[in-house]
């Protein structure tokens, strides 16, 4: 997901197209605090790791 939303957020800037700067932010950061969130052990949606 961390992935994915940085290939849109470059993808976004360099074309300048704001929608896909916007959905690229949101997936990097979503991405993010649930990578946070597995790595401490914490379930999250019932779930222990996103894959």
């Amino acid at each position: 997901m961390i992935v994915l939303g940085a290939i849109l957020l470059i993808i976004g800037l360099l074309a300048g197209v704001s929608l896909l700067t916007t959905v690229g932010g949101v997936l990097v950061v979503v991405g993010a605090v649930l990578w946070i969130l597995g790595a401490t052990g914490r379930q999250v949606a019932g779930r222990k790791h996103f894959f």
